[in-house]
């Protein structure tokens, strides 16, 4: 995809993920952002930077549903909001724990941002997909289920970011929004689980597509 005016993300938006995280269930959207260079296609490789092996193994996956605006948002009501969504891709918020959680002073951007840390599939037109808040997101690596929920388990939905988001700030056309990620991250689990090179990650998004890529160490 062309490289977006923005990629608002959403932490936290899953309540099993916030609990194997070790995170209180948040009250209000955890916002951040990653940089538009990290954007990648389906089959690109995502690229382990030196940087990230410095800590021991900290790259981890996030399937997650990605909506792309069309034109511009500014203080949208719930019964607009929508209007502005053009479309849906299965999208994948790679992360770099270490410098998520430690690296970058509490913020979490750097970790995220990376060259080639936000693989994009190819996007749906938003009338094709009536209810985004029904759909069976799987994450594979290597052929293994690692997440599996339905969009509908998300604590903010669409809609409610959108609204939330706009108030008092314009999304500009072409912004990428994040939704979060279920249960099952590599980082969550015992012993966790990073991404090798080599290994193959696949994100797939029931009506909207897929997005596939394979982990390269630089």
């Amino acid at each position: 995809m062309n490289t977006p005016p923005a990629i608002i993300c959403i932490g936290r938006n899953y309540a099993d993920h916030a609990r194997e995280m070790g995170a209180d269930l948040p009250d209000a959207p955890t916002v951040f952002m990653k940089n538009p260079a990290s954007i990648i296609n389906d089959g690109d490789n995502i690229v382990i930077p030196s940087i990230c092996n410095q800590h021991g193994p900290e790259v981890d996956y996030e399937g997650e549903l990605a909506v792309i605006l069309s034109k511009d948002l500014r203080d949208a009501s719930p019964d607009t909001a929508m209007d502005a969504v053009g479309g849906y891709a299965a999208a994948n918020d790679v992360s770099a724990r270490w410098w998520q959680k430690k690296g970058s002073g509490g913020q979490w951007i750097r970790g995220k941002s990376f060259d080639t840390f936000c693989p994009i599939g190819q996007s749906v037109p938003a009338r094709d997909l009536p209810d985004p808040q029904s759909l069976q997101l799987t994450t594979r690596v290597n052929g293994e289920i690692m997440q599996q929920a339905s969009t509908g388990d998300m604590i903010f939905p669409v809609v409610e970011l959108l609204v939330e988001l706009s108030r008092g700030m314009t999304l500009l056309g072409g912004t990428v929004l994040l939704t979060g990620t279920p249960a099952g991250v590599g980082a969550g689990r015992t012993p966790p689980g990073f991404l090798q090179h080599g290994d193959h990650v696949e994100v797939v998004i029931e009506g909207v597509g897929c997005v596939r890529n394979q982990i390269q160490r630089a």
